[in-house]
């Protein structure tokens, strides 16, 4: 882990100290990429974990980088050395219970309106049994009319002039 630290430091001690060769502060480096101050002196400091997307980090790294005349390629290539390094040492178990707890959390925040909210299996076994039953008595209503009208017999009425 110590080793893990030192890596991500290297990153960002080479920016700092590309920005600082280069006579530039972290105000004015913030005002020409369109990045808080904050964020900037955060990645130089190492503070990976002050960042919620690992993406949109690569992607300050990188134009952090291109902005200080350094490869951004090699840059983002040495985080993501690092994010392989980092995460190949998590356990499996901890990693899948972390999926199932975002998932959970991801799931409690959705919010269903009458006209999307999905139906679940209960209710479709339910659904079907109502229109099994809806067939079967429009057949049974069908062969109860059809055995009415096989069976009578049609009757001439005859009527007596007077």
């Amino acid at each position: 882990m110590v080793k893990d630290v030192f890596f991500i430091n290297r990153i960002g001690s080479t920016l700092k100290e590309a920005r600082e060769s280069n006579g530039i502060s972290l105000e004015e480096a913030g005002k020409d990429l369109d990045i808080k101050p904050l964020i900037l002196a955060n990645i130089e400091a190492g503070n990976i974990g002050c960042f919620k997307d690992i993406f949109e980090l690569k992607e300050y790294i990188a134009s952090y980088a291109k902005y200080l005349g350094l490869d951004a390629v090699k840059m983002v290539d040495k985080f993501n050395e690092y994010l392989f390094e980092y995460t190949s040492k998590i356990p499996i178990k901890e990693i899948e219970e972390k999926i199932k707890e975002r998932q959970k959390q991801e799931d409690d925040e959705k919010v269903f309106s009458p006209y999307t909210k999905q139906i679940n299996i209960k209710s479709k076994k339910i659904i079907w049994v109502y229109v099994m039953i809806a067939v079967l008595v429009a057949l049974v209503i069908f062969w109860a009319v059809k055995q009415i009208t096989i069976d009578t017999t049609k009757t001439k009425v005859v009527s007596v002039i007077r």
